[in-house]
């Protein structure tokens, strides 16, 4: 019954959301593991710091490497910042060759 009922309600939204989500998610797919070795290497980096949340800001593709690029944002002590993480990987084998980190203000 339930499945029946979720297929009714699919059918009531439009193709082009359906096809839309679908790409979002294969999107967020993409760079997810990314995301959590950015997070992890951040971690690293920041051992004193609590991150409280990060946001993937997007890629840029070259002819042999993917620069992926995250902000992240940490809380030490009193002090909050933000952290621009890029990792670069080889498209074909996906091994990372540089993480790049700068500090940004709120």
């Amino acid at each position: 019954m339930k499945k029946i009922l979720i297929s009714l309600m699919l059918l009531s939204v439009p193709f082009a959301f359906v096809i839309n989500h679908s790409s979002f998610i294969q999107a967020e797919e993409k760079y997810a593991k990314w995301g959590q070795l950015a997070v992890s290497k951040t971690k690293e980096k920041y051992p004193n710091a609590e991150i409280k949340d990060y946001k993937h800001e997007g890629r840029v593709q070259g002819t042999n490497t993917t620069v992926e690029k995250f902000k992240l944002w940490l809380k030490e002590k009193d002090k909050e910042f933000g952290v621009l993480v890029s990792i670069e990987y080889d498209k074909e084998s996906e091994r990372v060759i540089d993480i790049t980190y700068k500090e940004v203000e709120k």
